[in-house]
C-alpha cells in the first residue's frame, strides 16, 4: 500500500554549501500516521539570516547526530521506494539538500508550489505561509497539531509540514474539480512536472503586463531575454516560446 511522506526541512542557508540542520515529516498510510521531527549536528555554520527564519541556533545541534544518523533520515531510506509519494513545497530545494546527505529519491514527487501556481494561477503568491493565511488553515492546524502532538511553529519543519498536509487536502479538492475524470494525486504528480504557463510578467520594466501583449509588442525583449538571461527559470524560458510561436494564443488574452 502506498504511503505518503510530507517532508520540510529547515537549513544553515540557502547557498551551495548549506546543509540540513533539520528534517521533519509524517507518513500518512499508516496507522497510526508517523511523525519524524529530528535535528541534526552539521559542520556548516548556520547563517544570520537563516536564523532569523527559522530560529535554530547551534546550542540546539549540540550532541545531536549528522543528519545521516537520525532516525528519521533512515526511516526515509526505508521508505524510498517508487509505490511512495514523497509531498514537498519547493521540491526541488529541500530535494537537493537531501541529495547532499546522500539521498537520491525513488519515490514519485509531488511539489505542491507547481500543483499551486498551476491550480490558482491568479493567487499573488504561493509560498506556504501564505496559503495558510488566505485559505485559514490556521484555524484548523491546532487540531490537526494536537492529534499529531506537533507543535505548530511557521518556519519549523515539522510545523511546516502540517500546514502543508493542511494544504494538500485543499489542492486535492481543487485538482479534481480541474480535472474531474482524472486521479487527483497522479495529476498533482504530472502536474509537478509539467511547464506551468505564466501569463503576466511580476519583474522588469514589464511587470504587471501579460506575455502574450509583450509579445505582441515587444517581441525583442522576449528574445533578449531567452538569448541572455542565463537565470531565466524554465516556467518563464517555456512560457517566452509558448507566446513566441503560438499566435493563436493571443486571441484569447
Amino acid at each position: 500500500m502506498a504511503k505518503y511522506i510530507i517532508l520540510d526541512t529547515e537549513t544553515t542557508g540557502t547557498e551551495e554549501n548549506d546543509r540540513i540542520i533539520q528534517l521533519g515529516y509524517i507518513v500518512l498510510g499508516v496507522d497510526p500516521i508517523e511523525v519524524h521531527n529530528e535535528f541534526n549536528s552539521v559542520h556548516i555554520p548556520i547563517s544570520f539570516g537563516a536564523m532569523e527564519v527559522h530560529g535554530i541556533t547551534p546550542d540546539l545541534l549540540a550532541g545531536k547526530p549528522i543528519c545521516v544518523e537520525t532516525t528519521a533520515y533512515k526511516r526515509l531510506l526505508e521508505l524510498n521506494t517508487d509505490e511512495n509519494y514523497l509531498i514537498i513545497h519547493n521540491a526541488p530545494f529541500d530535494i537537493k539538500m537531501l541529495e547532499k546527505e546522500g539521498f537520491s529519491t525513488q519515490m514519485k514527487v509531488i511539489d505542491t508550489l507547481r500543483v499551486a501556481k498551476h491550480i490558482l494561477p491568479d493567487e499573488e503568491a504561493h509560498r506556504l505561509q501564505y496559503f495558510r493565511y488566505k485559505m485559514e488553515l490556521y484555524k484548523e492546524e491546532e487540531r490537526e497539531a494536537a492529534a499529531l502532538g506537533i507543535v505548530v511553529k511557521a518556519h519549523d519543519a515539522i510545523g511546516d509540514v502540517l500546514v502543508l498536509k493542511l494544504l494538500l487536502t485543499k489542492l486535492k479538492v481543487a485538482v479534481q474539480a480541474s480535472y474531474p475524470q482524472e486521479n487527483p494525486v497522479e495529476k498533482m504528480v504530472k502536474l509537478t512536472n509539467t511547464p506551468i504557463l505564466i501569463k503576466t510578467f511580476r519583474f522588469g520594466k514589464h511587470k504587471g503586463k501579460g506575455l502574450a501583449e509583450v509579445a505582441r509588442e515587444d517581441a525583442g525583449y522576449l528574445r533578449w531575454m531567452l538569448n541572455s538571461m542565463e537565470n531565466l527559470d524554465d516556467d518563464m524560458r517555456y512560457s517566452i516560446n509558448h507566446y513566441l510561436t503560438n499566435d493563436s494564443s493571443f486571441a484569447g488574452e
